[in-house]
């Protein structure tokens, strides 16, 4: 059995209140893993094209205010 196995296992065991505590704990820890690899490209410049070409629309009268 993998681990991901023994995981799901051991989830499905779960009662309704202790679901409920694991997926705020699983949606906190995956917010945070995304906010953690969104600041890594940022600073290994992985974003800059999408952001040079979001201005550019910009500048050239493509976005509207919201």
């Amino acid at each position: 059995m993998t681990k991901i196995e023994k995981i799901e296992h051991e989830i499905e065991r779960f009662d309704p209140a202790e679901l409920a505590a694991f997926r705020e704990w699983f949606r906190q820890y995956d917010a945070e893993a995304w906010d953690r690899q969104l600041e890594e490209d940022l600073r290994a410049g992985r974003l800059d094209s999408l952001a040079e070409e979001a201005l550019a629309g910009h500048q050239a009268g493509k976005s509207k205010e919201l």
